[in-house]
């Protein structure tokens, strides 16, 4: 072998999946590889080219785009491309650039094919491997930045579980038992002798002592259980304040060597950071919780993931994202659930006889989920839909998929807008006429039926029909004043909770007589006076703060007024995201309504602002489009 292919030998027996192929395939490979130098900024494939090799990054880095111009993927030494083109019809599926100056090598097309014919583990790696990669990098990123930013107290989830240093250790057994902990923190205790001294230490922490100190140190040397728990404990003792940061938490535990930190306020104990806290926190990670979703196999083992997916909701609450962050990660939770239930029902049923695309709509299609939803969503088919043939398939994967949302805890929807209802599952053709329909022969009670579809995600399946349909309304709906005086009728029947002195009209429904239920009477006739705003100026944004962008770069809102709209929908939206956060953490049912009297006062004045916005926002728009 020449020293060059010595050096591309050693290169892929360092580097997945390549160190994973025998010998002799190493060998081959080694032989085959060209090598290619592209500077930095340099174009290295476009889109839809045809393509010769698989790429390999010997070293620099490079970028990966969708077609329309987004961030795919940034690979460095050792990642690979273009393979997704290689085995979709040998085109170039995904362009890339060299981030830095790069030296590539070429694997060719031939010898990666009898590779990913031949090697189950490299078929595996490259088939389904691209996605899982790009996930990891995602969340290890997203991970460093959460343990960077969040503060120690996030974590602390329960009081201190102490012991006077007089105690035995049977009596230590016996609490460690008794509150379900690994570890007890014990405390000075001034005893019979009140010197100035000990009465000063009294109830300040003296040491610890875990369950591996009670094995090693007093079962082991086999010492009895009436040893005084000041005899084995912990005294060298590394602690942490309760506002100092999750990464500092472990940088110390790594270098002492500890897995339990006591955490301190004013010298005083406030609680017990464990490492298996911070393995916890990871895992309400909402990218965690995405990745947990896809690796199910049933109906049972997904719900069971549903107090994961309210500790990722309260821990975002917690480090302070806005809502359009916590909108956003909940949105993707709940699409993950229906790919994924879509997945189990194809398995169970076969594979579907006609194209079709499951749509999310509401509240999941515009980013903006919170914890208390219910499911609306619907079923486009592909035109040769025949209904005799194919609608019992179709009517068994609704039923599985809805079905497994509610289990889920996604409720069903209580207007029956789901793909289990037939009217909600039909080919292209009917909603495309569906949609002309509305928008050219309007009827305002029909129409308030059907707002939910004017905010539609393509979720599953022909996923472009979606965007088809996204593209009708956006081009029909602005030159319709009629369609837009409808929907204008429709946004105003729900008005902000302010009487005429500025104060809060509270629900009078019988149940929640103190309350006011911020979402029919904020969030929703909100995201309704925007969404009639996007309709006039074809928008083909979803989510409210992406509209309200497209209408303030517009100017149809008088100077300003756009900017106190996504100000005034922060604040309704996360006074009704905190409500619900609380809720969880006290281990109440959460839900829509909110006490004012609970409301800090600065919290009220500004709820109040932010209404008094929604209802100026609402007159303009009936003078605006003539409702």
């Amino acid at each position: 072998m020449e020293i060059e292919q010595i050096e591309i030998l050693q290169f892929l027996q360092r580097h997945s999946p390549f160190q994973e192929l025998p010998p002799e395939q190493q060998l081959q490979l080694a032989q085959s590889i060209n090598v290619g130098y592209f500077q930095a900024g340099s174009e290295i494939l476009r889109y839809n080219e045809p393509l010769q090799a698989l790429h390999l990054i010997r070293s620099g880095a490079v970028e990966t785009f969708r077609r329309n111009g987004d961030l795919y993927n940034r690979l460095s030494e050792g990642g690979i491309f273009a393979e997704q083109g290689l085995l979709r019809g040998g085109k170039v599926r995904f362009p890339a650039t060299a981030l830095e100056d790069t030296l590539i090598y070429f694997i060719p097309d031939n010898v990666f094919q009898q590779l990913f014919d031949s090697n189950e583990f490299f078929a595996d790696y490259v088939e389904v491997g691209d996605t899982e990669r790009r996930k990891s990098t995602k969340a290890a990123k997203q991970a460093e930045a959460d343990l960077l930013s969040a503060k120690i107290s996030t974590l602390l989830q329960r009081e201190p579980v102490c012991l006077a240093s007089s105690a035995n250790v049977w009596q230590a057994a016996q609490t460690m038992t008794e509150h379900g902990v690994s570890c007890l923190l014990i405390l000075h205790d001034s005893g019979a002798e009140q010197s100035a001294e000990k009465a000063a230490k009294r109830g300040t922490l003296a040491g610890i002592i875990t369950d591996r100190d009670i094995r090693s140190r007093l079962v082991a040397p086999g010492l009895k259980s009436e040893t005084c728990v000041s005899d084995i404990m912990s005294t060298r003792l590394v602690t942490i304040d309760q506002h100092q940061y999750l990464f500092e938490a472990m940088m110390l535990m790594l270098r002492h060597n500890v897995h339990h930190l006591p955490v301190l306020q004013q010298a005083r104990p406030v609680g017990v950071l464990a490492l298996s806290d911070i393995i916890r926190y990871e895992s309400q990670n909402s990218l965690f919780v995405v990745s947990s979703i896809f690796r199910q196999q049933s109906v049972d083992e997904l719900s069971a993931l549903g107090k994961d997916v309210k500790a990722c909701f309260v821990r975002m609450v917690n480090e302070d994202a806005n809502s359009h962050m916590i909108g956003s990660a909940m949105a993707a939770i709940g699409r993950s659930f229906k790919q994924r239930l879509l997945e189990l029902a194809e398995q169970q049923l076969g594979p579907p006889p006609v194209p079709y695309c499951f749509l999310a709509l509401g509240s999941m299609a515009r980013d903006e989920q919170l914890i208390v939803t219910d499911q609306d969503n619907a079923l486009v088919l592909d035109n040769s839909f025949d209904p005799a043939k194919h609608d019992a398939y179709f009517q068994q994967l609704a039923a599985f998929v809805c079905d497994g949302l509610a289990a889920c805890g996604y409720s069903y929807c209580s207007g029956n807008i789901m793909a289990t209802n037939r009217q909600w599952r039909q080919p292209l053709r009917v909603w495309q006429q569906y949609f002309t329909d509305w928008i050219e022969q309007p009827d305002a009670e029909r129409l308030l039926h059907a707002n939910i579809f004017f905010d539609l995600d393509a979720v599953w399946g022909e996923t472009r029909w979606g965007d088809e349909l996204n593209q009708l309304i956006a081009t029909a709906a602005k030159n319709r004043p009629q369609f837009l005086a409808c929907m204008t009728r429709n946004a105003l029947q729900r008005t902000p909770p302010l009487g005429f002195f500025k104060d809060f009209v509270m629900e009078n429904d019988g149940r929640q007589n103190n309350s006011l239920n911020i979402k029919r009477r904020g969030t929703a006739p909100m995201a309704d006076l925007i969404r009639v705003h996007a309709l006039a100026i074809g928008s083909l944004a979803t989510n409210s703060f992406e509209r309200l962008r497209d209408i303030i770069v517009a100017r149809v809102l008088p100077n300003g007024r756009g900017e106190d709209l996504r100000d005034a929908f922060e604040v309704i939206a996360m006074t009704r995201i905190r409500q619900q956060a609380l809720a969880l953490q006290a281990g109440e049912t959460p839900d829509n309504n909110v006490v004012p009297e609970r409301l800090s006062e600065f919290e009220r004045k500004h709820l109040k602002e932010a209404f008094s916005v929604l209802s100026n926002a609402q007159k303009f728009l009936k003078f605006h489009l003539r409702a």
